[in-house]
């Protein structure tokens, strides 16, 4: 283990989007154990062919690191090579802990963080880690999440829903408790192209799928799904002198997240403004 150099941002600063990035992939794939006294350890395991991910990690950390592989049969493969990043600093540990990484189980506890954080690198993080990146049987595009956390599931609707216009209900399946958030065509392409920018810290494989969904075109004879229900002007006149999404929700019989994305497109310019009566 060779002692690493500071990096030029304060370790774990969550606006530097490398760092919100890890953070994300480490609440959900990363996992900290509390040994006797001060001892314990993070531990992040991933296929070996992803390994230069942990080689950013170890890179990004100014504590000592190592990066380990083995193989092994488990239930999915008769042979799996596999590669593990491990961190035992204390401090580093009790600052990652601080920030909202459990120790022991926590695929349903996990959560965005409570201050500034770069939130497309936060979310690319958790579809790296839980999510899928291509194309359905039917040949098209699409991002997907599969998650235990109440929490992550709902932000990403909401970052989703800002981006794509698309509205999801959570809904936990029936047989595991899972919730299982999918993005299709245009909105998964819209989606995609936000999260995956040039240059940005993510997994090869799942980058070099997400830049592939840009070309695709929606056939000719493929219609367009009207929306459920579209937003009418004295609705928008409503929602505009309400100001408010939960109250406006009540007012208008809609989710209060559709007010939301309503109001952020009336305000950024999205959207026309309603005319005067």
């Amino acid at each position: 283990m060779a002692e690493r150099e500071p990096s030029a941002h304060q370790f774990m600063d969550l606006g530097v989007p490398e760092y919100a990035y890890m953070f994300e992939f480490l609440q959900a794939d990363g996992h900290l154990a509390k040994g006797a006294g001060q001892k314990g350890r993070l531990t992040v395991e991933i296929n070996a062919r992803d390994v230069e991910l942990l080689r950013e990690f170890q890179r990004l950390t100014p504590y000592n690191t190592s990066i380990t592989e083995r193989t092994r049969s488990t239930n999915f493969a008769e042979t799996h090579h596999s590669a593990t990043w491990n961190l035992c600093s204390l401090e580093a540990r009790t600052l990652l802990n601080d920030l909202g990484l459990p120790y022991g189980r926590k695929s349903k506890t996990i959560a965005p963080p409570r201050g500034k954080f770069s939130r497309r690198d936060y979310l690319r993080g958790v579809i790296d880690a839980d999510g899928s990146v291509g194309y359905t049987k039917q040949g098209w595009p699409f991002i997907a999440l599969t998650t235990a956390s109440t929490a992550i599931g709902t932000y990403l609707c909401f970052y989703a829903g800002k981006i794509t216009g698309a509205e999801r209900t959570l809904k936990r399946n029936a047989r595991d408790g899972i919730y299982n958030i999918l993005y299709t065509k245009e909105n998964a392409q819209e989606l995609v192209a936000d999260l995956y920018y040039k240059d940005c810290l993510s997994l090869q494989r799942k980058k070099t799928a997400a830049e592939s969904l840009g070309a695709w075109v929606r056939p000719a004879n493929m219609r367009v799904a009207p929306d459920r229900r579209r937003w009418m002007a004295w609705e928008d006149r409503v929602l505009l002198q309400v100001n408010d999404d939960a109250a406006a929700a009540k007012e208008l019989g809609r989710t209060k997240k559709s007010c939301y994305v309503r109001l952020w497109r009336l305000r950024t310019g999205k959207v026309p403004l309603p005319a005067d009566k």
